[in-house]
């Protein structure tokens, strides 16, 4: 791989990182377990590894961003995760965020083309 190909996928990683967080808090306003939520990630255009949103699931919870709860479904247990009150209150700031650093971008990208 070249030195500007791996330079991008350093940027691309931590550029998707932060949106994932996002994209994750987004979806779990609706209960989900692991599957189902990275199943409904992919369907909106963001894939994640099962080694990546495990990890982020558990750091997500021990924030208080999101509550679990195992419940047997299918003859198989599964963890259940939903958005907390403090969830909630911080995606919305998040979500603020985002439309000012995408509308900011968006100028920046327009200036230059």
């Amino acid at each position: 791989m070249t030195k500007d190909a791996d330079l991008f996928d350093n940027l691309r990683i931590e550029l998707r990182s932060g949106c994932l967080v996002v994209a994750a808090l987004a979806q779990l306003r609706t209960e989900h377990y692991g599957y189902s939520l990275r199943k409904a990630l992919a369907d909106g255009g963001l894939e994640i590894e099962e080694s990546t949103l495990y990890p982020l699931l558990r750091r997500l919870e021990s924030q208080g961003l999101l509550t679990s709860e195992w419940r047997e479904e299918d003859r198989r247990k599964k963890r259940f995760y939903r958005l907390s009150a403090r969830g909630e209150r911080v995606l919305e700031g998040l979500l603020t965020e985002w439309a000012g650093i995408n509308r900011a971008i968006a100028r920046f990208a327009r200036k230059v083309a």
